[in-house]
């Protein structure tokens, strides 16, 4: 079984593995899920509403449009996304659009990774990594392995 956040009114949805590849709709709003895999941007709500809802783990990458850090990572959170896609969500909370929700959060610099499953943080690290050095937190507090490198 596979769980696809709907980007419209981003609800979890639960597709089976064989129907993945059949253009899938969200059982809510009846649109077309990604299952690409591809971070979705949320906002506060959203986000709360996601971490509530998600039986698999959530990856959340709290940037900024001005950080070059943020930019610079950009492609290897696409990549966790898209490799981990049915398995785990991957979100992207721009701090300047919501600034509220990243005093909330308690984001203090960017970037910023957030790990939740079951409800609650497990865990957050800020600043840049490599692939592998995420894959290998990410395994460590979800017992999910790391996903094969489909890209670098």
């Amino acid at each position: 079984m596979a769980i696809y956040r709907c980007g419209r009114c981003g609800s979890i949805n639960r597709v089976a593995d064989e129907r993945v590849r059949d253009r899938p709709r969200c059982g809510r709003c009846k649109a077309q899920l990604d299952t690409a895999g591809a971070p979705q941007p949320v906002d506060g709500a959203a986000l709360a509403q996601a971490i509530a809802s998600s039986p698999v783990p959530i990856l959340v990458d709290c940037w900024a449009t001005w950080c070059g850090p943020c930019r610079t990572v950009a492609p290897i959170v696409d990549a966790l996304g898209r490799n981990h896609a049915g398995k785990m969500l991957v979100l992207k909370l721009d701090t300047d659009a919501d600034p509220a929700e990243a005093g909330r959060r308690r984001i203090q610099g960017v970037p910023t990774f957030l790990l939740f499953h079951g409800g609650r943080e497990l865990d957050r690290r800020t600043g840049v990594a490599s692939r592998a050095d995420l894959e290998r937190w990410i395994a460590s507090h979800t017992g999910q392995p790391p996903a094969r490198a489909s890209h670098p």
